[in-house]
């Protein structure tokens, strides 16, 4: 009986070491596959039989050697470290876009900048002061005050383009997570229905491993391993992803910059859930995160928002100081000076700034006691252009936040970016193949596979001897 039950250990050997060498075959054949994952067959013993017997009716093996499994060689801590790096690195990344990308739109410093175009402006009307009588010098005051005005409006709509355009891709990236959570609740669904069958899902746990690090960066999202193999993706604490179920986000609020902007508008841009409309979303990381801060409103720290806010402000200052001054002047034909600039009515202070004189004559540049061709006026309007508090400081002021808020934000994810780069390459040193180590695994389970050849054929001869030829001396 023993000797028959050795075909059977060594059969079993045979096969285990097969399955082996094949896992090992598919390692070294995905060694270049991203996201692939090493596995490694572990083998077990095969328990003999508790009380041999001729006549024994029990179906316990007489032993050998089985895979118990096929196992994933990768390492939880470093995949959760991983998705927490990549969420803060995602989200500090689209901040410094945004920062990056609104001070390109100041073009300073430049020729077309509004630093050189409001030198311009005071340089002519130091000109006027100096040839009020010219009619050329009073031309060119209205037109630099033009190419002020014209500037200022085109910062402030580029801003809301760029805002709007943010908006745009918050939306994209929302209908992105919702395509990878469903995409990961089916992946859950195959994975435990081949796990209940004894089956392996390794394939399938390295495609969801990738969309969880890819949810991650979308929306900073966490994620938690059941015991039947499945997985719980939450996004803000609340579950994205339950098992087989996966659940919708959606983009809420404003949808243009002065709704965001204005005092009592309309909600700021939000994400809720689909199912439970009103309810915040609570996303904290990734790109969606990162979005959401900037378009927020000024008072909560918006980029946009401020930067627009900011270029309000300007206007509102420079029409200020400006018409302060050129109200107390005279035309050359002795009338009261008026307001050079006004606002368009609904709308903000940028865009609605206005030149209200069109006629050079209607420029004054006369001070009281003086005659109509008085300079003093416009010599003060151009004194501003040195003022500690005038226009052309509080613009360099702006400029320099921005500047400051750029850098900063570019140093912050510069930081992130580099520590989610060392996470995923020690992960990726944990999960990749080495082809050298599967070199010499594939060897050894070759000679375990010839070795248990061997057995059977040792035990073959012997059971040749035991029936061809016991019992046959004398013949």
């Amino acid at each position: 009986m023993s000797t028959f039950s050795g075909l059977s250990t060594a059969l079993s050997s045979l096969i285990a070491q097969r399955q082996a060498l094949e896992v090992a075959g598919q390692n070294v054949a995905n060694a270049k596959t991203a996201g692939y994952t090493r596995q490694r067959a572990e083998l077990g013993a095969v328990a003999g039989a508790g009380m041999p017997a001729v006549f024994s009716t029990s179906d316990v093996s007489t032993g050998g050697v089985r895979v118990d499994n096929v196992a994933r060689l990768g390492d939880v801590f470093l995949d959760a470290r991983l998705r927490t790096t990549t969420a803060s690195a995602s989200s500090l990344g689209v901040i410094a876009d945004a920062a990056a990308e609104l001070e390109k739109t100041l073009g300073e410093p430049s020729d077309t900048g509004l630093s050189a175009q409001l030198d311009t402006l005071w340089s002519a009307w130091n000109d006027l002061a100096a040839t009020p009588d010219k009619e050329a010098a009073r031309a060119v005051v209205l037109e630099a005050t033009t190419a002020v005005v014209d500037r200022l409006a085109t910062l402030r709509t580029e801003t809301a383009t760029q805002w709007g355009a943010s908006r745009d891709k918050l939306t994209a990236l929302v209908d992105q997570v919702n395509a990878s959570a469903a995409s990961v609740a089916d992946l859950n669904e195959q994975i435990r229905a081949i796990t209940a069958s004894g089956g392996t899902a390794n394939e399938l746990m390295d495609a969801r491993d990738a969309l969880a690090v890819q949810l991650s960066g979308l929306a900073g999202a966490t994620v938690q391993t059941r015991a039947d193999g499945q997985v719980d993706v939450l996004v803000g604490g609340t579950p994205l992803v339950s098992g087989a179920t996966a659940r919708s986000l959606t983009v809420a609020g404003s949808t243009q910059l002065d709704e965001a902007t204005a005092p009592g508008g309309a909600q700021a841009v939000h994400v809720e859930w689909a199912h439970r409309p009103g309810v915040p979303a609570g996303v904290d990381g990734g790109q969606v995160a990162g979005l959401l801060t900037v378009l927020a409103p000024a008072e909560s720290g918006g980029l946009y928002a401020d930067v627009a806010a900011s270029y309000d402000e300007f206007a509102t200052d420079l029409a200020t100081r400006v018409n302060a001054i050129h109200t107390t002047g005279r035309t050359p034909d002795g009338a009261a000076g008026g307001p050079l600039f006004t606002f368009e009515a609904g709308m903000s202070a940028a865009l609605g700034l206005r030149v209200a004189v069109t006629d050079p004559a209607g420029l004054a540049t006369a001070g009281s006691g003086e005659g109509a061709l008085g300079g003093s006026v416009a010599a003060e309007i151009a004194a501003l252009a040195d003022a500690a508090d005038g226009p052309s400081s509080a613009w360099t002021a702006i400029v320099v936040d921005l500047g400051v808020r750029t850098a900063s934000a570019g140093a912050r994810a510069d930081v992130a970016e580099a520590v989610r780069a060392s996470a995923d390459a020690r992960r990726t040193a944990q999960i990749s193949v080495d082809t050298d180590e599967e070199t010499i695994n594939m060897l050894a389970f070759q000679r375990a596979y010839e070795g248990a050849a061997r057995v059977l054929t040792a035990v073959d001869e012997m059971l040749d001897t035991l029936i061809n030829r016991t019992g046959v001396v004398g013949r």
